[in-house]
């Protein structure tokens, strides 16, 4: 009998990039780093402050393994560079090319709470799933606040979505759900 071999899987984790280390949001998503490192997944991150150091930071201290997706466009609006937890940076030069790399390259997403660019990079993967330009693969909402706005967005434009749509996104009330649900899912 050969060798078993074991699939590492990628999760990209997207997020906004205020909380500061003390946070509830920078500790919940360091908690959910320590989780995806210690089970072994490659996670893709978009590499810079806040969440994304974060989730890095949790990973890397867990023995996992982190890819930041940087952009150039970026550095140009904020001048900022790559967390010191990221390993291996995919650099970019457009927006748009680290939106396609952090939602292409990995096997499932988790949004954390986050802004315009978070709302951004779930609305993307969501329609580019809906028109089965990419896999479907499953893209878990953490928190009320997303389930709030997707909810809002649904009931409000609901003649323009497909009921089966809906059941493209998962949500989680928090971390430690978001976890529980990876735990027995097999992403």
């Amino acid at each position: 009998m050969g060798a078993q071999v074991m699939i590492i899987k990628r999760v990209s984790v997207f997020g906004g990039s205020s909380p500061k280390s003390g946070d509830t949001d920078y500790e919940n998503a360091c908690k959910l780093g320590k989780y995806l490192g210690d089970a072994g997944y490659i996670v893709l991150t978009g590499g810079y402050i806040g969440t994304m150091e974060a989730v890095s930071r949790g990973v890397v201290e867990n023995g996992g393994h982190t890819i930041g997706v940087t952009c150039d466009e970026i550095e140009r609006w904020r001048p900022v560079g790559p967390n010191s937890w990221v390993q291996e940076e995919h650099r970019c030069e457009k927006l748009q090319e680290r939106l396609t790399v952090l939602i292409n390259d990995c096997d499932a997403a988790i949004a954390l709470p986050g802004g315009i660019g978070t709302l951004s990079e779930i609305l993307l993967m969501w329609s580019l799933m809906s028109i089965k330009s990419i896999p479907l693969k499953p893209l878990l909402l953490v928190g009320q606040g997303w389930y709030d706005t997707m909810q809002t967005f649904i009931r409000t434009q609901n003649r323009y979505i497909p009921d089966e749509m809906n059941n493209y996104v998962t949500y989680t009330a928090d971390v430690d759900t978001a976890i529980d649900y990876i735990k027995n899912t097999d992403i």
